[in-house]
């Protein structure tokens, strides 16, 4: 989708959207007596009331006039109306809509918060496709946003960025696991490295070397090796350690192992690598906008399969940090993969906060369903700061409780701890789980995002499928409290 800017809107256009808040008021000065009548009885017809993402569409003598609602105009308003837009009329047969902001005095925040809308709203992943129905093809090209105030250049620069990171990570997301295993994972991110990302990658023999056998244990039944991807981005003056770790669990393909999954919805299973995703899509955002922050992504890279070598329940691994596991599930997979990347980034990098993001647990889709990911933090501070950045950015979370009480649920008769818990409280048990590996005096926090990186139905900024969750809060907690 081409964004564009102009000072003020054409006299001719294809199709022409005005922006209507609740007050109900639309510049129609542009127009004659006639058209404006028309304009205005369509309004009145339609019961059109400024609501955020509402639209009414007249036809009119030169063309279509589209209203598009606001709402209160706040930055979440525009949101919603400029993937509206873009959602209502991608196939229509328009190749492109001038968007006329005089006179409704956004902010510059909120017009590049439309116009990111609009464009991620727009995206769609067509690569396999050899045929489709013209009606189902994608049209609109172009939105030109007319009358942005001054300012709206550098904001859309950081939305823009944030975008192209967004992209990356449905793409990533929406791949078959014939395409996107742990190796190609890796090709796909290589191209950071022309943003200024510094990239370290571990195979097989390097982490066999650091003893990371909890992740070594979930590999090894797969004919394809694992891999662990570090993107580190520096945008500040200093040399020193990471302010903040971004960890990602990236299982390309999960068939639960010898704890076989049932074969319906097996195939969605090639998303459980959301939290790699959203990892490497946010370091591409921060690279992009020259994030003034020092930063690592570090994700965890492996296919969960079961052949005659996979991981057997009853087996007891030894993590990197030398904590020994004993395997009841193997389908409780992210966990132990999650753990020696956190022990690794600890060690080799001392980032004074972390922050994972994992689709590991279905007990979480059971209690937030598609609406909100599970935020579970060892440090307030921390989980206020991700809250916010939550709410600010519309990846919507909600925080559960920690406590020695359900840590005492994953003790082990034989071994330091075991991979599950029981059936209840199975999304904190598996938080419990991670923070066993983290060091004392780190903030960290966990987010379970397992009902949130795929949708069935299309949202704001996403067509159905991937929806690149993570992304936009993971920049938002840089920017708001990272950045220099």
């Amino acid at each position: 989708m081409q964004i564009d800017f102009t000072a003020t809107a054409p006299e001719t256009a294809e199709a022409i959207a005005l922006i209507v808040g609740r007050d109900g008021k639309a510049a129609l000065d542009r127009f004659d007596e006639a058209t404006r009548s028309l304009i205005a009885g369509a309004f009145a017809a339609a019961r059109f009331d400024g609501e955020a993402g509402t639209i009414a569409e007249i036809f009119v003598p030169n063309g279509r006039v589209l209203l598009v609602g606001i709402g209160s105009g706040d930055e979440v308003e525009h949101e919603k109306a400029g993937g509206a837009l873009a959602g209502r009329f991608l196939t229509a047969g328009i190749a492109g809509i001038v968007v006329d902001f005089a006179g409704t005095g956004p902010s510059p925040a909120a017009v590049a918060r439309f116009a990111g809308a609009a464009a991620a709203r727009a995206w769609r992943f067509d690569v396999y496709r050899t045929k489709q129905p013209e009606r189902q093809k994608p049209t609109l090209a172009a939105i030109t946003i007319a009358g942005a105030p001054d300012g709206t250049d550098a904001a859309w620069a950081k939305a823009k960025a944030l975008n192209e990171g967004l992209e990356l990570t449905r793409t990533l997301v929406s791949e078959p696991p014939n395409i996107l295993y742990p190796e190609s994972f890796v090709d796909r991110c290589r191209h950071l490295e022309e943003l200024g990302v510094t990239l370290t990658i571990l195979d097989e023999a390097a982490m066999a070397e650091h003893g990371m056998g909890a992740l070594l244990g979930v590999s090894q039944g797969s004919a394809r090796e694992a891999r662990i991807l570090a993107m580190h981005w520096n945008g500040t003056d200093g040399t020193g350690d990471p302010d903040i770790a971004l960890v990602g669990k990236g299982v390309t393909f999960d068939t639960g192992g010898i704890s076989l999954k049932p074969g319906p919805g097996m195939e969605d299973m090639k998303w459980d690598m959301g939290g790699a995703g959203a990892v490497a899509g946010a370091m591409k955002a921060l690279a992009a906008r020259k994030a003034k922050a020092n930063v690592i992504g570090v994700v965890g890279l492996v296919e969960n399969m079961p052949d005659g070598n996979a991981q057997r329940p009853g087996d007891v691994v030894t993590s990197m940090s030398g904590q020994t596991i004993e395997i009841l599930n193997t389908d409780a997979e992210g966990r132990l993969v999650l753990a020696d990347v956190i022990t690794w980034v600890q060690h080799a990098h001392r980032p004074k906060a972390i922050v994972d993001l994992a689709t590991l647990t279905g007990a979480m889709i059971i209690s937030l369903g598609s609406e909100h990911g599970g935020l579970f933090a060892n440090d307030d501070s921390l989980a206020e700061q991700i809250l916010a950045a939550s709410r600010a950015s519309g990846d919507a979370l909600w925080r559960f409780p920690m406590s020695p009480a359900y840590d005492k649920l994953i003790d082990s008769p034989i071994a330091d701890m075991k991979n599950v818990g029981p059936r209840g409280a199975g999304s904190i048990t598996a938080a419990q789980f991670i923070q066993r590996f983290v060091d004392p005096g780190v903030r960290w926090a966990h987010l379970d995002i397992a009902g949130m990186v795929w949708s069935d139905k299309p949202g704001n900024t996403y067509e159905k499928g991937a929806t690149g969750f993570g992304v936009r809060v993971l920049d938002r907690l840089v920017r708001d409290n990272f950045e220099g």
